[in-house]
C-alpha cells in the first residue's frame, strides 16, 4: 500500500499517472511480486477500457431515447396521458409505501423497485427462457437499468445507497423478511453490484476512512482534471467493484466478520456471473458482463467527483474533501454528500436542513458547494471538457470572490499549480 506521505507528494505535483499510485489496490490485494503485480496492472488497464468501450453505446442508448421522448413530450395528447398515468401510479405507491415502508418517507426508492421489478426482472427471465439473445431485448433490458439520461441508475444509486445505511432496509413487518435489502441483494445483480458492497464496502470501510489515504476509493493523488489519470483511476476501480480490494482491506485490518461478508457476497455474484455464461455466453456477455463493466465505469466517475476537491492542505478532512452539489435533479438529495458524512443516519429527507446547520463549520473547512450541475455534470465539466470557467460559475462561495480568485481556488483543490 502506497504511504500517506507518497501520496501527499505525488498529488501536489502530478501531471502524468504514477503506476505505483494506481496499482495500491491491487497490491494491498495480490502483494508485491513485481511480474503479478504487472500482469494485474494490466488487466486492470483491460477492464479499464473495456469500461469505457462498453459504457459508450449504453450512454448513446440512454441519451438518444431522451431526445425522442422530449420531442414525444411535446404532443400535448401523449405528454397528458403520461402525466395522468404517473400521478395515478404515484398515488398507489404512496397508499402501498404506507403500509409495507418503515418510513413512508421512502416511497421515492418504493417506486424505483416496482419499476425494476416490472421491466428488468422479466425482460431477464424472458431472454433466458428463448435461450438465444435477442438484440431488441438487451436494448430494452438497458433502457430499463440505467433509462433516459441515466437517470433510472442515478436513482438506483441513491436508493442502493441509503438502504446500506439502514440497518433494517426500507421494508417492515413480513415484507422486511423477503425482500430485505431488495435493492442491493436482488435488484443489484442486474447492475452487477456485488452484494454488500453497500452494507459492508461502503458503509465499514468508505465511512470510516472518508475518502482519505486508506480507503480504496480515494483519489487524492489524482489530477482529476486529467483524463488520463481518470481512465488510471477507473482501470485501478475494478478491484473495488469486484470486492477483492475491500476484502484486502478488511483482511488487513483484521477485521473478520466484515471480511466473511465480503467474501459471502462476492462468492454470490460470482456464482451469479458463471452460471449465465455457462447457460449461453452470448446472454452472459450482453445481459451480465456490461452491465458489471457500465457499473465499472459509473461507479468510478461518482466516487471521483463526490471527493474530487481535496484540500492539499488537509488532505483527511471530510468536511474540505466532500462535495455538495445542489441541482434540480437531486434524486433522495443525493448531492448533499458532505451533509451524509457528517451524519450518515440521517434521513434523506432532513439533509437540507442539516446543511443549514452545519454551514458556519462548511464555511470554516473551505466546503464546496456547486449549483445547477449534478456529479455526471460535475464529471463532464472538471475532466472531460476541463471548462474550469463554467465550474467557477457555478460554484457558490462562501464570501465573495472574483473570477479569477474562484479558478485559483479550483485549481488548488484539483492539485494544479495557479498559473501565474
Amino acid at each position: 500500500m502506497v504511504s500517506f506521505r507518497q501520496i501527499l507528494a505525488h498529488g501536489a505535483e502530478m501531471e502524468i499517472y504514477n503506476s505505483e499510485l494506481g496499482t495500491s489496490s491491487m497490491t494491498m490485494s495480490f502483494g508485491d511480486r513485481p511480474k503479478l503485480l504487472f500482469l494485474f496492472q494490466w488487466f486492470a488497464v483491460l477492464m479499464g477500457l473495456a469500461s469505457a468501450v462498453a459504457a459508450l453505446p449504453v450512454a448513446v442508448l440512454s441519451f438518444g431515447c431522451y431526445g425522442a421522448a422530449r420531442l414525444l413530450g411535446k404532443v400535448r395528447p401523449l405528454r397528458d396521458a403520461y402525466e395522468f398515468l404517473s400521478r395515478a401510479y404515484n398515488r398507489v405507491l404512496d397508499r402501498l409505501g404506507r403500509k409495507v415502508l418503515r418510513d413512508p418517507r421512502d416511497t421515492p426508492a418504493l417506486r424505483l423497485m416496482v419499476s425494476l421489478s416490472l421491466t428488468a426482472v422479466p425482460i431477464f427471465a424472458i431472454q433466458l427462457a428463448l435461450g438465444k439473445p435477442r438484440l431488441l431485448l438487451a436494448i430494452a433490458f438497458y433502457l430499463s437499468l440505467y433509462g433516459l439520461k441515466f437517470q433510472r441508475f442515478v436513482r438506483m444509486f441513491s436508493a442502493s445507497h441509503l438502504e446500506a445505511h439502514r440497518r433494517e432496509g426500507f421494508f417492515s413487518g413480513k415484507c422486511e423478511k423477503v425482500f430485505g435489502r431488495y435493492l442491493e441483494f436482488f435488484l443489484g445483480y442486474f447492475y452487477g453490484n456485488i452484494p454488500e458492497l453497500g452494507r459492508t464496502a461502503h458503509v465499514c470501510l468508505h465511512h470510516r476512512e472518508n475518502s482519505g489515504p486508506d480507503d480504496t476509493r480515494n483519489t487524492m493523488g489524482y489530477d482529476r482534471t486529467s483524463r488520463l489519470d481518470f481512465l488510471w483511476y477507473l482501470s485501478d476501480n475494478i478491484w473495488t467493484v469486484l470486492g477483492l480490494a475491500p476484502y484486502a482491506y478488511f483482511k488487513a485490518h483484521g477485521d473478520e466478520k466484515n471480511r466473511r461478508r465480503m467474501l459471502g457476497g462476492m462468492a454470490r455474484y460470482y456464482a451469479y456471473f458463471g452460471a449465465v455464461f455457462i447457460y449461453d455466453w452470448r446472454i452472459g456477455t450482453l445481459f451480465v458482463l456490461v452491465p458489471l463493466l457500465c457499473m465499472n465505469f459509473i461507479n468510478a466517475i461518482t466516487a471521483w467527483v463526490q471527493h474530487a476537491f481535496c484540500d492539499p492542505e488537509r488532505p483527511e478532512d471530510f468536511f474540505a474533501n466532500s462535495v455538495t452539489v445542489v441541482d434540480e435533479v437531486n434524486f433522495m438529495n443525493e448531492g448533499y454528500h458532505l451533509c451524509h458524512h457528517h451524519r450518515a443516519s440521517l434521513h434523506w429527507t432532513e439533509m437540507p436542513v442539516h446543511f443549514e446547520r452545519i454551514r458556519e463549520r462548511m464555511r470554516e473547512a473551505g466546503s464546496l458547494v456547486f449549483r445547477d450541475v449534478d456529479f455526471m455534470g460535475l464529471f463532464l465539466e472538471l475532466t472531460l471538457l476541463r471548462r474550469m470557467n463554467v465550474l467557477a460559475e457555478k460554484l457558490v462561495p462562501w464570501e465573495p470572490m472574483s473570477h479569477e480568485q474562484r479558478l485559483a481556488l479550483l485549481a488548488k483543490r484539483t492539485s494544479l499549480r495557479t498559473l501565474d
